[in-house]
């Protein structure tokens, strides 16, 4: 195995062999290699005998920006189309204050602005989703603490509020 640019995994023939063995291929979403014939190799036999598996593309290096392939990479995050569909409504509904109130409003146009608003819906969705599978996490870390909203979503367990934490920590 080796990795891509941007951490991405390129399994070699062995490693393909093994996940087959395995039973685990269906596990990965995708799967990179760089072997031409084996590709083909792989998606004949994909054809002929296995349908519910998915086929190979070949990989070809990058020449994407990182900005750009994580925003590619975000809108094929898996979550239900109608998933939260109020979430600023959730948010404010959360908030008993007017302090609370401005934080939310402030911190929300800072998430539009750095282009980060649709990776809310995910992290409530992810955050529900662990809740229900009873899946432990952190209680905060770094930076993301400065964040009310992020408190406000159960990503992390810090009032930034309480704790006078200031939003641009986060949104450097």
């Amino acid at each position: 195995m080796r990795l891509t640019k941007f951490k991405e995994t390129i399994v070699s023939e062995d490693d393909l062999v093994a996940a087959i063995y395995s039973g685990k291929l269906t596990d990965f979403p995708s799967l990179l290699l760089d072997d031409t014939d084996l590709v083909k190799q792989f998606n004949n036999a994909v054809t002929e005998n296995a349908e519910h598996i998915n086929k190979l593309e070949l990989y070809k290096e990058s020449t994407e920006t990182q900005e750009e392939f994580d925003k590619r990479n975000q809108k094929q995050w898996f979550m239900p189309n109608d998933y939260c569909p109020n979430l600023v409504e959730f948010l404010y509904g959360q908030c008993t204050t007017d302090e609370q109130t401005d934080r939310v409003s402030s911190e929300l146009e800072l998430f539009i602005q750095h282009g980060m608003f649709d990776l809310l819906f995910y992290l409530k969705y992810l955050v529900d989703t662990m809740r229900e599978n009873k899946i432990v996490w952190g209680v905060g870390r770094g930076s993301s603490v400065a964040s009310y909203v992020l408190y406000l979503i159960g990503v992390h367990k810090i009032d930034s509020l309480k704790y006078n934490l200031d939003i641009n920590e986060f949104l450097k």
